[in-house]
């Protein structure tokens, strides 16, 4: 039996086969080789195909033992090596004058291999480099390219929530957030105050969006005309998950009304576009300017 094994400075997802016999309750350290080198990771659960949806590496790993104390004392000697390595390049970048920001640096535990993250906005030629980082640091070199998103999975903290950031804690992927699910939500538009750490639209916006895009499906969207109990009258706001509409009637009165309160509406009419609804953005693709 297979487990899905954590590991890396980016907590990659992989799947990782026992030796024989051998079994790893969930949260055990171990050592594993996987198509990177040797690494030290985490398990943290048996393999399922549920489970394999979910995995970044398909190449299957290897538990070659658990951790010990040696193991142990052996990872805490890497932290200084890789804030030299991170020295080195980043004197090395400067030298050269290349376009390129250096994020992070890794170490494998295995110290076969080091790791630089960087951003640049444009394709570097870092050939030269590599061959300098090689001779300065006797180890194999890997450049690795990366956005704004992943940079904040490396080096972020606590988001405005006062929690951990969702990209460096449970998410292991991290699909398109739009702004028509902060519309949606009635959230602020103030980039401000909407986006993550990593500048981009945060990504809990997308974690209650599919029950309030159902919720909305109940309900007449902003600017229909609606005939209710209590007359006709146009839609001017939604409180989607309570169920309730604000309904502008003809004599000039706005009043709160449930959904069952409604006995059939029309649909606006394509024209200027009022705030709110779950019409407003017809493009659920759209990622807005801020994704």
């Amino acid at each position: 039996m297979s487990y899905v094994v954590r590991y890396g400075r980016m907590r990659i997802l992989g799947a990782c086969q026992p030796a024989p016999g051998m079994e790893h309750p969930r949260g055990q350290r171990v050592v594993v080789r996987s198509d990177r080198g040797l690494e030290l990771g985490e398990i943290l659960c048996p393999l399922t195909d549920r489970a394999a949806k979910a995995l970044e590496r398909r190449d299957p790993g290897e538990i070659i033992r658990e951790a010990d104390g040696p193991d142990l004392e052996h990872e805490r000697t890497l932290p200084p090596l890789e804030k030299l390595a991170f020295a080195v390049c980043q004197e090395l970048i400067a030298k050269r004058k290349l376009q390129m920001n250096l994020v992070d640096v890794e170490i494998l535990f295995g110290r076969e291999r080091i790791i630089f993250y960087y951003l640049a906005e444009k394709r570097v030629d870092f050939r030269e480099l590599v061959r300098d980082l090689a001779r300065a640091l006797r180890t194999r070199i890997e450049m690795r390219q990366i956005g704004v998103r992943d940079e904040a999975k490396l080096l972020a903290d606590y988001g405005d929530c006062g929690k951990p950031v969702c990209c460096n804690t449970h998410l292991t992927q991290m699909p398109p957030v739009s702004m028509k699910m902060a519309k949606l939500q009635k959230t602020t538009l103030d980039p401000s105050k909407i986006s993550g750490r990593c500048g981009r639209l945060k990504c809990c916006l997308r974690y209650e969006y599919d029950a309030y895009r159902e919720a909305a499906k109940e309900l007449p969207p902003s600017g229909s005309l609606v005939e209710t109990v209590k007359g006709r009258g146009r839609v001017m706001a939604q409180d989607v998950l309570a169920g309730k509409l604000v309904v502008e009637f003809e004599d000039g009165r706005r009043i709160i009304i449930g959904r069952d309160d409604v006995l059939s509406f029309e649909p606006r009419s394509r024209g200027p576009r009022r705030h709110g609804g779950p019409d407003d953005d017809p493009d659920d693709s759209d990622p807005g300017p801020y994704e």
